[in-house]
């Protein structure tokens, strides 16, 4: 059977070229296995004992210079003998990765000044190991995760650039993040450089993810840097679902050289309209970067990262919650505790991270008919037979949602309340089922029981609507069975509509 697909594949809602860009893994050759081990044993301990040493001395510089400060002088960039330190603790910075195996870094392009360029925006970020770029900038001044404070010595070292912290928790964290780059941003050059990785959350490099507004909402010249590693075997990459921390860093540090690029694009000056609009402003300076580095951009955000744990705590596959959020919020208005309630209830149906025709119609508890198979292919949209989560997300919001209109649940009940009596009969229920959608009479009563919440034998209109509004799908069902009574004027003795119509 041919299956028509009337949803319009609109370009913004198109599935992204790249499906997964947190996930990352790694390959090893025998040859690469025999390099670890022979490694872990030799060189790599003592990588990591120099590399501690170094953090170890560079620490306490840091603390002394950030030690007895006022109010006042936290909201100031660090000047004076605070500040005659600094060179020390970035060679010492320096000396971590250099012990690390971090012996050839490749520069290409010119740093600007910071009244030049206030902001650097980084991308792609793939790893902690990016933090190699803040070093060689001389430990400016960066945005972090506010938990990072506590880390240990990590945390000092972080506090030494001065940061601007996100908690990203906290409702008001956003306006006030917003707040402190934009003071910084346009202070004339009086703060260090803002070192910001727009994307906001780590990938596996082969795309460039949604950049967050923040950096680009003080509407200030930002200078573009993007980042490659050129190792084989790629040991550094630290994304969701892949290696954990230490695993990246141990392989790392056995290797025999780790080879790092980082280039300088030219200064983006903004023009009136992206000052006045940020995401514009990032939308455009992504496009850049994107061409540069020969990769493609998706819509994929932090939050995708939240459905991804959610669906992992959910018994799915961790990829099944990637939706390119940030997309699905624009076009269709979709939130995140809304999607979060999308996800938990495509969980019940889907049994592997997809959803087959079989499941679809035992989730409605109707059998399989070419009824059914229509509004199937409504949600399927890439007519693979199995609707993921974006297409049900999808699916929901374009086939289900505008159908379950007040007029559709008002139909559908008046069409089931076979006698006016202002409530569905089991009798009523019973024949319009079996004669319309075929469902077998144990399956008609299974649902009528679902429905009636009150278990007084008939189905309220409060009932039918509640129960519309937790399954919309079948909205789609109703109105289908409406255009067809409404289109050919009348509807079999036995509450069938003509087949024919349904072909």
């Amino acid at each position: 059977m041919k299956r028509n697909v009337p949803i319009a594949r609109q370009e913004s809602l198109v599935v992204p070229d790249v499906q997964n860009p947190f996930v990352h893994r790694l390959h090893f050759g025998i040859l690469d296995k025999i390099q670890i081990v022979i490694m872990s044993v030799t060189v790599a301990p003592l990588r990591l004992l120099m590399a501690g040493m170094c953090l170890v001395l560079a620490w306490p510089l840091a603390a002394l210079s950030l030690a007895f400060r006022t109010e006042e002088e936290k909201r100031k960039p660090l000047t004076g003998w605070r500040n005659v330190l600094r060179p020390l603790i970035v060679v010492l910075c320096r000396g971590v990765f250099f012990m690390g195996g971090f012996h050839w870094i490749r520069v290409r392009g010119q740093r600007a000044t910071a009244k030049d360029a206030p902001i650097i925006a980084l991308a792609p970020h793939s790893t902690f190991f990016d933090a190699l770029t803040d070093v060689f900038l001389d430990l400016t001044t960066v945005v972090a995760k506010a938990e990072s404070e506590k880390v240990p010595i990590f945390g000092t070292l972080i506090q030494f650039t001065q940061p601007v912290f996100v908690r990203r928790e906290d409702p008001n964290s956003r306006a006030v993040t917003i707040q402190q780059i934009r003071e910084r941003g346009q202070s004339g050059g009086a703060w260090p450089q803002v070192l910001i990785f727009p994307e906001g959350t780590c990938t596996n490099r082969s795309c460039l993810i949604t950049f967050k507004p923040g950096a680009f909402y003080p509407g200030v010249p930002v200078q573009p840097v993007c980042l490659r590693y050129f190792n084989k075997l790629d040991t550094f990459t630290w994304t969701w679902d892949g290696p954990k921390a230490f695993a990246c860093l141990w392989y790392t540090f056995c290797q025999f050289n780790n080879q790092v690029e980082i280039e300088f694009l030219p200064v983006y000056n903004p023009s009136e309209e992206e000052k006045n609009d940020a995401r514009l402003f990032a939308h455009n300076v992504r496009a850049v970067m994107a061409k540069h580095l020969n990769c493609p951009v998706t819509d994929h955000t932090y939050d995708d990262c939240r459905l991804m744990v959610r669906a992992a705590r959910l018994k799915l596959p961790m990829e099944a919650g990637l939706v390119e959020f940030q997309k699905l919020h624009q076009k269709l208005g979709v939130n995140s505790k809304q999607m979060q309630g999308y996800l938990e209830k495509f969980c019940k149906i889907a049994k592997s991270g997809q959803i087959n025709l079989e499941e679809f119609a035992s989730y409605l508890h109707l059998p399989k008919s070419q009824a059914l198979e229509e509004v199937f292919a409504l949600y399927d949209r890439d007519n693979s037979g199995t609707i993921d989560f974006r297409e049900y997300v999808i699916g929901l919001s374009l086939v289900s949602g505008p159908a379950n209109s007040n007029d559709t649940v008002q139909f559908a009940f008046q069409l089931f309340d076979t006698e006016n009596q202002g409530h569905i009969s089991r009798e009523g229920f019973t024949q319009i089922l079996c004669n319309a959608f075929k469902m077998n009479t144990q399956d008609v009563q299974v649902l009528f029981d679902k429905v009636d919440c009150d278990n007084d034998d008939k189905i309220s209109f409060d009932e039918f609507k509640a129960y519309a509004e937790e399954k919309p799908e079948y909205a789609k069902l109703f109105k289908t069975y409406h255009e067809l009574v409404q289109g050919n004027g009348h509807v079999e003795n036995n509450g069938t509509p003509p087949k024919a119509k349904f072909d």
